[in-house]
């Protein structure tokens, strides 16, 4: 008798204690959500731009050339361009040298086109640009190219020098042509002058005969 109820107690308590158990196996479980995305890579991969110009010192009046590359395909670029002129000389433009080595003040020369000092470009699906620019000033230029999506930005120098110009015509110059002339104008008037004399003597020689 006594085992029996030792048995039915143990019954009980097993069972007192396998209801919790059950009951929180009942539960439902949050299920794992199936609409959580994967981190996204940034647009743009971090990737460093660059700007060339394909010769770094030109005369003013010529065309230089540049290209970009390491920006966002098929985007948008602007570049804006500075200037920082060079310094002037004493009396504000660049003398011209005779040949006595003396020196006599030069003319501004007049360009009627105004390049932009800001334009833009257009990338390939690669990132990359070339582009045509005709400064009308002289001076250290500096593009500086960025990216309207990606952000990136590059730059590049450039050095204008003025253009070549022939030596101006001075009193100098004018006097050592004149001076030549004249001396051959003389030199004509001295064999004239000899031919006349060498005709009369033979003509007045024929007649002594």
């Amino acid at each position: 008798m006594r085992l029996s109820r030792i048995i039915m107690a143990l019954t009980v308590g097993l069972a007192v204690v396998a209801v919790p158990t059950a009951a929180g196996a009942a539960q439902p479980q949050p299920a794992p959500s199936a609409t959580t995305d994967p981190p996204q890579p940034p647009p743009y991969p971090p990737t460093a731009a660059s700007l060339t110009v394909n010769r770094p010192t030109i005369y003013l009046g010529e065309t230089v050339i540049l290209t970009g590359t390491g920006f966002g395909p098929n985007e948008t670029v602007d570049i804006t361009v500075t200037v920082a002129p060079f310094a002037a000389p004493a009396g504000g433009q660049a003398p011209a040298r005779r040949s006595d080595g003396t020196t006599v003040a030069m003319a501004p020369v007049a360009f009627q086109a105004s390049a932009p000092l800001h334009f833009t470009a257009f990338t390939n699906a690669q990132g990359s640009f070339t582009k045509s620019y005709k400064p009308s000033v002289t001076g250290h230029l500096t593009f500086t190219a960025t990216g309207r999506e990606s952000g990136r930005t590059a730059t590049a120098e450039l050095r204008v020098l003025h253009k070549k110009q022939p030596l101006p015509v001075t009193g100098d110059s004018i006097g050592t042509p004149i001076k030549l002339g004249g001396g051959l104008v003389g030199a004509g008037a001295i064999m004239l002058l000899l031919t006349l004399a060498w005709r009369r003597r033979q003509r007045f020689g024929g007649t002594a005969h």
